[in-house]
């Protein structure tokens, strides 16, 4: 199965957070699941920590190779599929999530409902 973490359960999961539910630490720590996060998720962290609203873990992309997380880049297509979706929800970076998933087929692991207005599988964070 292909994880694809939003940016909330990414630093649950780095910092080792007891909100994570046992079912997505489970499939995160499943050799034979492919957990991938989104460079949109990434951006939107450095952004947040730079507008002073939270202070997330100094070394995202250190803390990525070391759970042997993958990324994924935005593409010219994700950006038009992203554009191009329902209006069910105005965060730009969620809705690149939603279409990097829907590319991916992957399951977005996140405890925001809103994923699944779009139709793409959740597994709650």
């Amino acid at each position: 199965m292909i994880l694809l973490v939003d940016s909330t359960a990414l630093l649950w999961v780095l910092a080792g957070d007891a909100r994570l539910g046992t079912d997505a630490q489970s499939a995160l720590s499943d050799p034979g699941n492919d957990v991938l996060v989104s460079a949109a998720s990434v951006w939107e962290l450095a952004i947040k920590r730079a507008l002073g609203k939270f202070d997330p873990p100094d070394a995202i992309v250190s803390g990525l190779e070391r759970l042997g997380f993958g990324t994924v880049a935005i593409t010219a297509a994700d950006g038009e599929r992203a554009g191009a979706l329902p209006l069910h929800h105005r965060d730009p970076f969620d809705r690149m999530l939603v279409a990097q998933a829907m590319r991916l087929d992957a399951t977005i692991v996140s405890s925001d409902s809103v994923f699944d207005r779009y139709g793409v599988n959740r597994l709650v964070a």
